[in-house]
Protein backbone atom coordinates (compact mmCIF):
# COMPACT_ATOMS: atom_id res chain seq x y z
CA UNK A 1 0.00 0.00 0.00
CA UNK A 2 1.44 3.28 -1.00
CA UNK A 3 1.84 5.88 1.70
CA UNK A 4 1.07 9.22 -0.10
CA UNK A 5 0.83 11.81 2.54
CA UNK A 6 -2.04 13.98 0.46
CA UNK A 7 -2.61 17.29 1.22
CA UNK A 8 -5.82 19.63 0.17
CA UNK A 9 -4.04 22.64 -2.31
CA UNK A 10 -7.36 24.36 -3.20
CA UNK A 11 -10.68 24.23 -5.45
CA UNK A 12 -10.72 26.40 -8.87
CA UNK A 13 -14.43 27.63 -10.11
CA UNK A 14 -12.54 28.32 -13.70
CA UNK A 15 -9.48 28.64 -15.48
CA UNK A 16 -8.00 31.36 -13.45
CA UNK A 17 -7.79 28.96 -10.14
CA UNK A 18 -6.44 25.69 -12.52
CA UNK A 19 -3.29 24.84 -10.91
CA UNK A 20 0.26 24.93 -13.38
CA UNK A 21 2.46 22.88 -11.81
CA UNK A 22 5.62 20.51 -13.08
CA UNK A 23 4.31 17.20 -11.78
CA UNK A 24 2.32 14.86 -13.54
CA UNK A 25 -1.44 15.47 -12.92
CA UNK A 26 -3.93 12.65 -12.50
CA UNK A 27 -7.73 13.26 -12.53
CA UNK A 28 -10.65 11.68 -11.28
CA UNK A 29 -13.92 11.88 -13.09
CA UNK A 30 -17.34 10.15 -12.55
CA UNK A 31 -21.29 11.19 -12.27
CA UNK A 32 -22.19 12.46 -9.71
CA UNK A 33 -22.79 9.98 -6.36
CA UNK A 34 -20.20 7.60 -7.85
CA UNK A 35 -17.53 7.59 -5.13
CA UNK A 36 -14.92 10.33 -5.95
CA UNK A 37 -14.51 11.70 -2.50
CA UNK A 38 -14.70 7.73 -0.89
CA UNK A 39 -12.23 6.99 -3.92
CA UNK A 40 -9.67 9.84 -3.17
CA UNK A 41 -10.13 9.06 0.60
CA UNK A 42 -9.14 5.82 0.42
CA UNK A 43 -6.05 6.53 -1.51
CA UNK A 44 -5.02 8.76 0.40
CA UNK A 45 -5.66 6.72 3.79
CA UNK A 46 -7.16 9.29 5.15
CA UNK A 47 -10.76 9.33 6.40
CA UNK A 48 -11.62 13.36 5.57
CA UNK A 49 -9.37 14.52 3.12
CA UNK A 50 -12.22 15.03 0.45
CA UNK A 51 -15.46 15.73 1.64
CA UNK A 52 -17.77 13.28 1.13
CA UNK A 53 -21.67 14.18 0.89
CA UNK A 54 -25.00 12.33 0.25
CA UNK A 55 -26.05 14.83 -2.02
CA UNK A 56 -25.35 14.75 -5.35
CA UNK A 57 -23.87 17.04 -7.17
CA UNK A 58 -22.62 18.78 -4.66
CA UNK A 59 -18.94 18.67 -6.04
CA UNK A 60 -19.14 21.73 -8.76
CA UNK A 61 -15.51 22.87 -8.21
CA UNK A 62 -12.14 21.38 -9.35
CA UNK A 63 -10.18 20.03 -6.74
CA UNK A 64 -6.55 20.03 -6.06
CA UNK A 65 -4.27 17.65 -3.83
CA UNK A 66 -0.82 17.03 -3.54
CA UNK A 67 -0.31 13.28 -3.72
CA UNK A 68 3.93 14.01 -3.40
CA UNK A 69 4.87 12.94 -7.08
CA UNK A 70 1.14 13.66 -8.43
CA UNK A 71 -1.31 16.59 -8.39
CA UNK A 72 -5.07 15.12 -8.09
CA UNK A 73 -7.72 16.70 -9.41
CA UNK A 74 -11.20 15.64 -8.37
CA UNK A 75 -13.47 16.99 -11.11
CA UNK A 76 -17.10 17.81 -10.81
CA UNK A 77 -19.97 15.50 -11.02
CA UNK A 78 -21.61 15.06 -14.64
CA UNK A 79 -25.17 13.81 -14.87
CA UNK A 80 -27.00 15.40 -11.85
CA UNK A 81 -30.75 15.59 -12.87
CA UNK A 82 -31.57 19.00 -10.71
CA UNK A 83 -28.29 21.40 -12.02
CA UNK A 84 -29.56 23.69 -14.46
CA UNK A 85 -28.82 23.40 -18.30
CA UNK A 86 -26.31 26.88 -17.80
CA UNK A 87 -24.64 25.73 -14.69
CA UNK A 88 -23.97 22.32 -16.84
CA UNK A 89 -22.45 24.18 -19.83
CA UNK A 90 -20.58 26.27 -17.79
CA UNK A 91 -19.13 22.97 -15.60
CA UNK A 92 -18.69 21.53 -19.23
CA UNK A 93 -16.68 24.69 -20.51
CA UNK A 94 -14.73 24.27 -17.35
CA UNK A 95 -14.05 20.80 -17.76
CA UNK A 96 -12.97 21.15 -21.85
CA UNK A 97 -10.24 24.25 -20.75
CA UNK A 98 -9.21 21.81 -17.89
CA UNK A 99 -8.25 19.26 -20.10
CA UNK A 100 -6.79 21.27 -22.80
CA UNK A 101 -4.34 22.86 -20.17
CA UNK A 102 -3.71 20.79 -17.00
CA UNK A 103 -0.19 17.96 -17.91
CA UNK A 104 -2.37 15.07 -17.57
CA UNK A 105 -0.70 11.69 -17.38
CA UNK A 106 -3.79 9.58 -16.18
CA UNK A 107 -7.65 10.10 -15.90
CA UNK A 108 -9.33 7.36 -13.53
CA UNK A 109 -13.20 7.35 -14.66
CA UNK A 110 -15.21 5.90 -12.26
CA UNK A 111 -18.25 4.25 -12.86
CA UNK A 112 -20.97 2.61 -10.49
CA UNK A 113 -20.68 -1.48 -11.32
CA UNK A 114 -24.30 -1.75 -9.79
CA UNK A 115 -25.53 0.08 -12.99
CA UNK A 116 -25.40 -0.02 -16.72
CA UNK A 117 -22.89 2.97 -17.95
CA UNK A 118 -24.72 6.18 -18.17
CA UNK A 119 -24.64 8.12 -21.61
CA UNK A 120 -22.74 10.93 -19.56
CA UNK A 121 -20.23 8.08 -18.73
CA UNK A 122 -20.08 6.68 -22.48
CA UNK A 123 -19.91 10.28 -23.39
CA UNK A 124 -16.72 11.09 -21.17
CA UNK A 125 -15.06 7.56 -22.29
CA UNK A 126 -15.74 8.54 -26.18
CA UNK A 127 -14.03 12.17 -25.19
CA UNK A 128 -10.81 10.95 -23.46
CA UNK A 129 -10.49 8.35 -26.61
CA UNK A 130 -11.16 11.46 -29.07
CA UNK A 131 -8.76 13.69 -27.01
CA UNK A 132 -6.49 10.35 -26.88
CA UNK A 133 -6.32 10.88 -23.05
CA UNK A 134 -4.45 8.10 -20.89
CA UNK A 135 -7.35 6.43 -18.78
CA UNK A 136 -8.53 3.77 -16.66
CA UNK A 137 -12.03 2.52 -15.74
CA UNK A 138 -12.59 2.07 -11.99
CA UNK A 139 -16.07 0.36 -10.95
CA UNK A 140 -16.63 1.57 -7.98
CA UNK A 141 -18.96 -0.12 -4.90
CA UNK A 142 -18.07 -3.31 -5.48
CA UNK A 143 -18.96 -4.56 -1.84
CA UNK A 144 -22.07 -3.37 -2.54
CA UNK A 145 -22.84 -6.84 -4.78
CA UNK A 146 -22.37 -10.72 -3.96
CA UNK A 147 -18.62 -11.30 -4.81
CA UNK A 148 -19.54 -14.15 -7.01
CA UNK A 149 -21.28 -11.47 -8.99
CA UNK A 150 -18.37 -8.46 -9.11
CA UNK A 151 -16.48 -10.36 -12.21
CA UNK A 152 -18.82 -10.66 -14.44
CA UNK A 153 -20.61 -7.36 -13.66
CA UNK A 154 -17.59 -5.40 -14.45
CA UNK A 155 -17.08 -7.47 -18.05
CA UNK A 156 -20.41 -5.99 -18.79
CA UNK A 157 -20.07 -2.50 -17.54
CA UNK A 158 -16.75 -2.73 -19.64
CA UNK A 159 -18.69 -4.06 -22.63
CA UNK A 160 -21.31 -1.41 -22.70
CA UNK A 161 -18.34 1.07 -22.95
CA UNK A 162 -16.55 -0.44 -25.75
CA UNK A 163 -13.52 -2.12 -23.06
CA UNK A 164 -12.61 -5.59 -22.51
CA UNK A 165 -13.41 -7.02 -19.27
CA UNK A 166 -9.41 -6.32 -18.73
CA UNK A 167 -9.72 -2.62 -19.06
CA UNK A 168 -11.52 -2.36 -15.49
CA UNK A 169 -10.79 -2.35 -12.09
CA UNK A 170 -13.92 -3.37 -9.70
CA UNK A 171 -13.12 -1.14 -6.71
CA UNK A 172 -14.61 -0.58 -2.83
CA UNK A 173 -13.38 2.13 -1.28
CA UNK A 174 -15.11 0.49 2.02
CA UNK A 175 -12.71 -2.66 2.04
CA UNK A 176 -9.65 -1.40 -0.05
CA UNK A 177 -10.22 -4.54 -2.14
CA UNK A 178 -8.83 -3.18 -6.00
CA UNK A 179 -6.50 -0.38 -4.46
CA UNK A 180 -3.35 -2.48 -5.11
CA UNK A 181 -4.52 -2.65 -8.62
CA UNK A 182 -4.80 1.45 -9.01
CA UNK A 183 -1.49 2.64 -7.48
CA UNK A 184 -0.12 0.11 -9.85
CA UNK A 185 -1.54 1.89 -12.52
CA UNK A 186 -1.11 5.73 -11.08
CA UNK A 187 2.93 4.37 -10.53
CA UNK A 188 3.12 3.31 -14.12
CA UNK A 189 1.57 6.96 -15.40
CA UNK A 190 3.60 8.80 -13.45
CA UNK A 191 6.91 7.07 -14.60
CA UNK A 192 6.03 7.43 -18.01
CA UNK A 193 5.25 11.06 -17.86
CA UNK A 194 8.50 11.75 -15.86
CA UNK A 195 10.37 9.51 -18.40
CA UNK A 196 8.91 11.84 -21.37
CA UNK A 197 9.28 14.76 -18.93
CA UNK A 198 12.80 14.17 -18.43
CA UNK A 199 13.04 13.00 -22.92
CA UNK A 200 12.31 16.39 -23.33
CA UNK A 201 14.44 18.00 -20.90
CA UNK A 202 17.55 16.38 -22.68
CA UNK A 203 16.29 17.44 -26.46
CA UNK A 204 15.74 20.88 -25.41
CA UNK A 205 19.42 21.37 -23.07
CA UNK A 206 20.77 19.89 -26.94
CA UNK A 207 18.64 21.75 -29.32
Amino acid sequence: MANYNAQFIRSAADESGFITSDKPMICVSGKSNVGKSSFINMLANRKKLAKTSNTPGRTRLVNYFDFGDFILADLPGYGYAQVSKTEKERWGKTLERFFEVAPICLVIALVDIRHDPTDDDKTMIKYLYAKRLPFILVATKSDKLPKTKIKPQAATVASKLGLSAGDVIALSSMSGAGRESVEKEIEKAVNIFNTKDSDQGITDENG
